[in-house]
């Protein structure tokens, strides 16, 4: 089920990294996807701290962290680019749910990128 947050619903998610032929729609999408069963995972769960952000947040940087044999099977990484995309994203959904002052780095603490 689509997450039911507007704000979720209107946002481009990883537009930098669609907007850029570097990084394959088709790998980019499944990053996308992620996003979205991350705020799937918040609607449902509704973390009541940052701790039970983080976890969520963390579990869904590990999805991210698995991707990158497929960005590189495509010719591709998670570089510089792409760090500061996804971790902008990763932003976006905790301030839309309410975490305004979530620390960007323990959203994606588990990145290996």
């Amino acid at each position: 089920m689509p997450p039911a947050n507007q704000q979720i619903a209107d946002h481009a998610f990883l537009k930098g990294m669609y907007q850029d032929d570097y990084y394959p729609d088709h790998v980019v999408d499944r990053g996308k996807e992620i996003l979205l069963r991350l705020c799937e995972r918040i609607e449902a769960e509704r973390p009541s701290s940052l701790a039970e952000l983080y976890v969520l947040t963390n579990a869904a940087t590990e999805e991210f962290n698995e991707l990158e044999a497929e960005f590189g099977a495509a010719g591709s990484e998670i570089e510089t680019v792409a760090r500061e995309v996804i971790a902008e994203d990763f932003w976006f959904v905790a301030s839309a749910y309410g975490f305004t002052d979530a620390d960007v780095e323990e959203l994606i603490a588990t990145r290996d990128w």
